[in-house]
Parts: structure tokens; sequence; C-alpha cells
């Protein structure tokens, strides 16, 4: 019997290419904290780290490559990230890009960077100086600030009244708070009836995939009962359109570590972690101070609530890059390694992080548990529209009156959630909508009464995905607006896969050679190297990005022949969350 490295469990098959990667503690921390302090990696800080912790140099020059939060040169004083992805790119991203361009391109003291979505499509077009976010009005005074080292941390904003989640009062402390979590270690309420009441709840992942989340916990905590295994929530949402975790977590961090504690006690895990983008510093902050109240209060530690069990929560900063919202790549992440995601099965719920089973669920997610467990499942269920089940958040975006987040039942349609946020700029019409953010396939304007809801989205050829609703307004280029999304793919391709990596590059080549050429429309042979492209992809792609990243545009095809020709949406098979299994 051949035993792991890792575990010193037998081997599970499918995890054989592991065997070789370096072992240890990840190096990622240390390196976040030196690029903190410093604002860059130098040379012999690497070389102090390689010694300290007796790890090779090329393994650390290995992640440094890897990951784009990581410098290897000095910054400049002032440093510049413009998001040029949809969200902004339809509120004129590229005419503010030109303008800053043009206002500081030659200033020496100035970096200047296009950037991937920054998570604030609310804003948009939206701008991070010295890594503090702002809208792109704000960049002249940021910018100035910056120079006169005047600059202070970005703060949140929050919301006065709770959501309709949320069921503790407004104001209240950890004293008032956390009851679930208290009845559960008190011995009030079993593991195994929370698993029954999430299962009849109807509670689904939302993080993309949709996964029952009773279910799932279920299955997490059957597995090694009484072995060591580890909970993540999942906050590195990075998907353009996406920003409703961020608003959660301003919001809940008490939900959301509530759900992540829930979930440990019920699974048997000891430990558990945030894993959250780095360009979410503010928010950060409030996790952090929820954690310290919570320590100190005794909620967490080696004796949680008095309960004689250890519960531990922790932040790990990811160092960069939409691939690891794929759970594997985030393992992998955590692990020190490349964020290279994973062949499955084995799933995390069976092998996760360190080869333990490890439970994975989104914010969202996580943040509807503690409600669920209070008020029941037939509560829960009952706040749905027709057969839908829950309330939904969604991040709205693009040609809207209103941008931000909205908590409504699901099932709500999607013209429902366009009024709410104050309809089409300027009284336009509705000329198409992306219901669930980047991955997820365009409808047109006879699609606007579709129920936001997973199973009404996936018959329409779309995805409900990751809650973002990014709207368009009539005479938009349609061509034009999915070769901005693949543009944002191809960027975030981690490249270990052919299909993946070689045509997502082949496709937004052909797309801008269209776009640039301004025929306005692909002729026969390039739209029939789109659909074999995006075939290939869909099949044969490693994780959800690949198998999604030309559905966008393939969809934007069929709504030149009025939608007969769109393809039903692939299930993303490496999306945030555990998939359907």
């Amino acid at each position: 019997m051949t035993l792991s490295f890792e575990t010193g469990r037998p081997r599970v098959p499918g995890v054989e290419a592991r065997a070789g990667k370096f072992p240890g503690p990840s190096l990622i921390p240390a390196l976040n904290a030196i690029q903190a302090r410093l604002g860059w990696l130098p040379r012999e800080e690497l070389e102090e780290l390689s010694r300290t912790m007796r790890r090779p140099l090329y393994e650390i020059q290995g992640l440094i490559s890897f990951y784009p939060h990581f410098r290897t040169t000095p910054p400049a004083k002032v440093q510049v990230s413009v998001c040029h992805d949809l969200s902004c790119w339809l509120r004129s991203a590229d005419d503010r890009i030109a303008a800053i361009r043009a206002r500081y391109g030659d200033d020496t003291e100035i970096e200047l960077n296009e950037v991937s979505c920054l998570g604030r499509c609310d804003s948009a077009p939206a701008v991070a100086v010295n890594e503090h976010p702002a809208p792109a009005t704000e960049v002249d005074a940021l910018v100035a600030a910056a120079r006169d080292a005047e600059l202070a941390e970005a703060g949140v904003t929050g919301r006065a009244e709770p959501w309709p989640n949320d069921p503790y009062p407004a104001g209240s402390g950890v004293a008032s708070r956390y009851a679930s979590l208290r009845a559960l270690l008190a011995g009030e309420m079993s593991a195994e009836s929370v698993v029954a009441t999430l299962e009849a709840s109807g509670l689904r992942g939302m993080g993309g995939a949709g996964f029952p989340t009773g279910r799932k916990w279920g299955l997490v905590a059957a597995t090694d009962p009484g072995g060591v295994k580890y909970a993540i929530c999942n906050a590195d949402e990075s998907e353009p359109g996406t920003f409703k975790d961020r608003q959660i977590l301003t919001d809940q961090p008490h939900l959301v570590i509530e759900g992540l504690l829930l979930g440990m006690a019920v699974t048997g895990a000891e430990h558990g972690w945030i894993f959250i983008r780095h360009e979410y510093g503010p928010e950060e902050r409030v996790l952090r101070a929820e954690l310290a109240a919570l320590r100190e209060a005794g909620v967490i530690g080696p004796d949680a609530c008095g309960s004689g069990r250890r519960l531990e929560a922790d932040i790990f900063v990811s160092p960069g890059g939409y691939i690891l919202g794929e759970e594997t790549a985030l393992l992998e992440c955590m692990e020190g390694h490349r964020g290279e995601p994973r062949n499955k099965p084995p799933f995390p719920g069976n092998y996760g992080l360190h080869g333990r089973p490890t439970l994975i669920n989104s914010v969202e997610t996580f943040a509807d548990v503690p409600v669920i467990l209070q008020r029941g499942a037939d509560w829960w269920a009952e706040q749905g529209e027709g057969d839908s089940v829950g309330w939904k958040f969604f991040a709205v975006s693009g040609h809207v009156e209103n941008p931000g987040v909205y908590c409504v039942p699901m099932g709500t349609t999607v013209r429902a959630l366009i009024d709410l946020a104050g309809g089409v700029l300027g009284g336009a019409q509705v000329g198409a909508v992306q219901p669930g953010g980047a991955s997820s396939n365009f409808i047109g304007p006879d699609r606007l009464d579709l129920a936001l809801d997973f199973g009404t989205l996936a018959e329409a050829g779309t995805m409900l995905g990751s809650g973002a609703l990014v709207v368009l307004a009539e005479g938009t280029d349609l061509l034009a607006a999915s070769t901005n999304v693949l543009r944002f793919f191809r960027n975030e391709s981690c490249g270990k896969c052919v299909p993946c990596r070689v045509g997502s590059t082949k496709a937004h080549e052909l797309l801008r050679e269209t776009l640039d050429s301004g025929s306005g429309a692909l002729d026969d042979a390039r739209r029939g190297r789109i659909l074999q492209l995006e075939e290939t992809m869909r099949k044969t792609s490693i994780c959800g990005l690949g198998q999604v990243a030309l559905g966008p545009v393939v969809s934007v095809l069929g709504l030149d022949k009025g939608g007969a020709a769109a393809r039903p949406q692939p299930r993303p098979g490496g999306s945030k969350e555990q998939p359907d299994r």
C-alpha cells in the first residue's frame, strides 16, 4: 500500500502528480508581508527567506512569477490602477484611461496600469491609487495625496439596517450574536439536525455551482470521522461585475464568520480560513476586527464558547489571480504552490487542504446559514418567489441608474431587478443582459421576464453564476462587449491546459481582427472557427474558466440570429464551489 507523504494515509487515486511538490508551510503569507513592508520583493529578502525557511530559491521564484500581485522591481511613488473590464468599459473606462494617461503618462513619479476587475463595479469606472480603491472621478485628489504621503486608508460604506437574511438587530454586538453557534456548541442542537435543516431549506451554494449546502456539509462530516479537517470561506470574488460578497463582508462579517464556524463544528474541523482577494483591504480590516472581538469574548479559541472544543479562524490573503476562485486552485495557493487547478476527482470534501477533508463554501452561502437555523427551513423556503426558495444577493452594474448590491427573493425577474436599480441609464431600452457574471451567456431584451434562479436560467441557456447582473443598453456593440469579457478570461488563464491557454488567445485574436477591421460582424470562416474553439474549450478544459470563456461570445452570435443559435450554458465544473456530482 502506498502512503501519502503529506498525510500518512493511503494515497488517494488522482493525486499522483502532487508527489513532487514542495512540502512545508506556505511561503505566500511571508511574501505578502515583505511586499506590504517594502512595496516589492527585493532579491536579498528572497534569499533571506530561502535560508530561513530552508526552501530553494527557485521554488520562491516560481511562486512570484505566477501571482500577479508580486513585484520584483521597486514601484513608483504613485501607482494608479484603472479597471478596463466590462462594467467599467460600459461606463467609458477607455475614455477615462486615455484622459489619465494624457495627464500623468509622462510623470516619472506615477505608474499607470490597466487592470482587471477591482471589485468596485458599483463605482465604475473604478481605480486604485496605491491600492486605495475609488471611483475614477477621485483620481486627481488621490494622486495628490499619494505624492504628499498623505493618502489615508480606505474605509467601507456599510448599510444602516440589517439585510433580510440577518436575524440579529442593528447595532448588536458579539454577546447578542452567534446564537446558532452557541446553541450547537451547548448541545441544544446536533450536527445532524443542522445538516437536516439545511437540506430541508433547499439552500444551495451561492458561489456559482449551486451544490446543495446541507448535502455538502453531510458529506464532509461523514468523511474520515475524527480525523483532521479544515473549512474555508471562499471570498476571492474576482469576476467582472461581481462585488456582492464585498458588501456582505462589510455589512455581515458576523454572519459569514458564524456560518464558517458552524460548518467547522458540524464537519469536525478545528481550523478555518477566509480566503480573501488582496484588493479587498478595507473589508479584510473589518473581518480582522470581528475575529479579534470573538477571541476576546472566547467565542473562538481553544475553548470556543466554553464548550471545550477548539475552533480557530484566520484570514489568508490571496496574492492575486482570478483562477484562485476555483476551489482546487485556491487550495494549491494555500499550500504554497502555483495556483493551478487540480483534476477532479478527488473533490476537496474528500481530499482538500493538505490532503485532508475540506469544507469550502462561498461568502453568501455561509452568511445564509445562521438565519435558516434560527427561523427554520420553512421560513427560508417561503422567502422566494414562486417555486424558488430564500433570499439572493445580486451585484447590479453596467448601464443602470443605481449600480449596487440588492437582496431580493430568489426567483425575482430580470426586469424587476433592473427596475429596482433605477432602470437603464437615461431611459434607454435594454439591449442585452449578463445575469450571472462574466461566465454567463448574454440574454436578449425578450428574456427580461426570466426568473433569477438556478434552473430557470439554465433552461434559458445561461446561469445564475456569481450573482452579478450586468445591463447593456440598446445600441451597445455586443460583439465588442463579449470580446472584452473574453480578454479577461484570456488574461486570467493559468496556462496549465492547452485548450484554455491557446484557445482563448486564438479566439481573442480572431475577434479583435474583426472589430479592428470595422466590419462589425464575423465572416463565416471566423464564425465557424470561433464555434470550433468554443466546443473544444468547453469539452476539454480542466476547470470552469476554459469551459465557459467563449460562452458569452457564442451567445452574442446567437442573439445576432434572434437567439436561435445560442447554445446551452455548460455546467461550470471548475466554478468557485464544489460542483454537482
